[in-house]
């Protein structure tokens, strides 16, 4: 996964900068999206795959698949995607560029999870408590998972914050070993 990461991340990057460039942060996203979507068909897999696949006819294919929404400078992205044979990673690009985005917009997803489900106080001071630590726009979700038996373990981008019971356990049991 780190290797796919790591061959997706420029062309994130230059997509994000093609965008910021045309101000069209959504409109790039949704067009990556798309396309993510278009690549990751096992159909289109194949032919990609495939010897009589060309870049040029790869382009018009996914072009046509996501419809009439293409700007010419996302099209010029995508035949650079194709004659670098990148088309495959699209849906890591796509990743990779929603979080770059996220971060430019000042917004973070994160993902709750707890033995029970947050209630809505609960869900509102977690939030506003994130939304200062992170400073940033907070888009919470929750995750029920009995095993954590008490807190909560809190997914932020690429931070975890482990305040479970069983993860104080876990820390517990290793520093008495």
């Amino acid at each position: 996964m780190s290797s796919l990461t790591t061959l997706a991340r420029p062309y994130a990057k230059a997509a994000f900068e093609l965008a910021l460039s045309d101000g069209n942060l959504a409109g790039w996203d949704q067009m990556l999206a798309a396309v993510a979507m278009v690549t990751a068909d096992s159909t289109m897999v194949g032919w990609l795959q495939s010897p009589n696949s060309t870049p040029a006819k790869a382009v018009e294919i996914i072009t046509a698949a996501i419809g009439d929404e293409v700007d010419p400078r996302f099209q010029g992205y995508l035949g650079v995607l194709a004659d670098n044979d990148r088309l495959l990673i699209c849906s890591e690009i796509s990743r990779l560029y929603q979080q770059l985005r996220q971060q430019a917009e000042k917004r973070l997803e994160v993902r709750v999870v707890s033995a029970t489900p947050l209630q809505g106080a609960q869900a509102e001071r977690m939030q506003a408590a994130l939304a200062k630590r992170f400073d940033c726009e907070i888009s919470l979700s929750n995750d029920v998972d009995p095993d954590v038996l008490g807190g909560a373990i809190i997914y932020a981008g690429d931070q975890v914050i482990d305040g479970s019971l069983v993860g104080r356990l876990n820390r517990l049991e290793a520093s008495l070993n």
